[in-house]
């Protein structure tokens, strides 16, 4: 749980310094624009250009050496909510590249990577027709090759000679009722016609009978030995084909109603440039991974050389056609935040925007937009998450970051949608802004909250005594969470120098 709560405290941290890089270069380009009317006036505080709650009451330097820029109270808001202003060369430097939105339809095409196996409906399983021992094996190792018609093994077996016998007897007495009867008996048992025929002529019975292989391809699975013995219940090796094989391809949940039966599929592999095999869908299975939300497709390739071998890793096209017509937009302007999806308009004249869209199905370079844009709408590809990131400030977007700052006038007041939730911790004062109600401390480590030990700033509620707080003054400190992402020291224990019990402290 610390570990999550440590990578969400990271990517709070890398939203806020986005948000304060672009802030910072888009008030730097308008310092001109406010100092001849904030000349006369006094600042309200100084604030880090690349976190907006590091403020101090006087100028100096941020934690990342960065000059702290005076906060006055009066910046104007623009026209729109959540619409900023860049200039035009800070829009250079900050490599800002925008596309228009376009009426289009959208090229299905599925990338996905599957794995090659064994066509399971020309795959061969040997198995006996007769209890026996294994007298000789012919193919020793799985992995063989094995052609039609050669041996596999031989096989003693009571029965099998009790049946060539039976046929004997029958070839003496001249019954030919008989001797088709032993005959159909022996091919039942997989002795083969070469065999019943020298039988008949010779009538000598064999002790052991050899049983070849009834297709061609390679050994992939070999369970007995020579001296073993059977049953017909058990299944000694398997033989499967290479001239033609499966590829199972993994497709996210979102694209598989998109795959179909009789898709073309082009395949590559990474260790192999330069050749490509073509293939077809020949199976969507029915059901889904509920681990990895993903379906498998099955594609049929031909493999005339052997070169494909069961197991290999494969990079897969699956050419599903074009979508119905509607609203384009390339792949890199969407910005995928968990439960929104935004792009951020570019409105001209410097001016950006961050809006909510609903997005329909993704291709391999572009997307469907269903709502929320328009034909012809200029969207940014490129710095849009920094752009995002300063329009989300004066917008309604959720953000994961403190808000900027906290009037006065809340301070010792709680949130009325918000219930207090209160924890004690040792802590150190590190600096106290009297002027603005604010103090830095270092604090321990809270566990409620799944708090590493850290430097903050916080408000203080108007019933604390500021008098009694002091840069280096080691105490115990109550944090209230007030808000959304809002915190206040709202009481303070100074223990008394070297006299804390362990009783005392557990106490407070």
């Amino acid at each position: 749980m610390k570990t999550v709560t440590k990578s969400l405290i990271s990517l709070a941290v890398g939203f806020a310094v986005g948000a304060g890089a672009i802030g910072y270069v888009m008030q730097s380009t308008e310092v001109s624009d406010r100092s001849s009317g904030n000349a006369e006036k006094e600042p309200l505080y100084w604030v880090a250009p690349m976190d907006p709650n590091y403020r101090r009451d006087k100028p100096g330097k941020s934690p990342m050496g960065m000059d702290l820029i005076p906060y006055y109270g009066d910046d104007a808001e623009e026209s729109s909510p959540g619409t900023v202003r860049i200039d035009p060369d800070v829009i250079n430097n900050l490599g800002v590249t925008t596309a228009t939105v376009t009426s289009s339809r959208l090229n299905l095409d599925i990338e996905t990577v599957g794995y090659v196996q064994f066509d399971e409906d020309r795959v061969l399983t040997v198995s006996p027709r007769v209890e026996g021992w294994i007298e000789k094996l012919f193919v020793k190792a799985v992995g063989n090759s094995v052609k039609a018609g050669e041996p596999l093994y031989s096989i003693y077996s009571p029965e099998m000679v009790n049946a060539q016998e039976e046929l004997v007897l029958a070839s003496q007495r001249g019954n030919q009722v008989l001797i088709d009867a032993a005959e159909e008996r022996l091919r039942a048992l997989q002795v083969s016609e070469s065999e019943i025929k020298k039988l008949k002529e010779t009538r000598k019975i064999q002790k052991t009978i050899t049983v070849k292989a009834k297709q061609s391809g390679v050994l992939d699975r070999l369970t007995v030995r020579e001296g073993a013995f059977v049953t017909p219940s058990m299944n000694l090796m398997t033989i499967a084909q290479l001239d033609k094989i499966w590829v199972i391809a993994e497709v996210f949940e979102r694209q598989l109603n998109q795959v179909e039966v009789g898709n073309d599929v082009q395949m590559n592999l990474g260790y192999a440039p330069g050749k490509e095999w073509q293939g077809k869908v020949d199976y969507v299975y029915p059901s889904l991974n509920s681990k990895t939300r993903t379906g498998q497709v099955r594609i049929h390739f031909d493999n005339p050389d052997g070169f494909l071998k069961p197991g290999m890793f494969a990079n897969l096209n699956i050419k599903a056609g074009l979508g119905d017509k509607n609203l384009i937009i390339p792949k890199e302007a969407l910005i995928r935040m968990g439960d929104s999806n935004r792009v951020v308009l570019a409105l001209g004249d410097g001016k950006f925007k961050s809006v909510n869209v609903d997005v329909g199905r993704l291709g391999s370079s572009r997307v469907e937009i269903l709502s929320g844009l328009m034909a012809g709408d200029d969207i940014v590809t490129s710095a849009q998450f920094l752009i995002d990131s300063e329009s989300s400030k004066s917008s309604d977007f959720k953000r994961m970051q403190h808000d900027t700052h906290v009037d006065n006038e809340s301070h010792g007041s709680m949130s009325s949608d918000t219930a207090a939730q209160a924890v004690w911790v040792e802590a150190t004062v590190k600096n106290v802004m009297p002027q603005h109600s604010m103090v830095t401390l270092e604090h321990g480590e809270i566990s409620e909250w799944d708090w590493p030990a850290m430097t903050m700033d916080f408000d203080v509620a108007s019933d604390v005594e500021l008098s009694q707080l002091s840069t280096g003054l080691s105490l115990h400190a109550e944090i209230t969470q007030v808000g959304k992402q809002q915190y206040q020291l709202t009481s303070i224990h100074i223990p008394e120098q070297k006299q804390v019990t362990e009783q005392e402290h557990n106490h407070d």
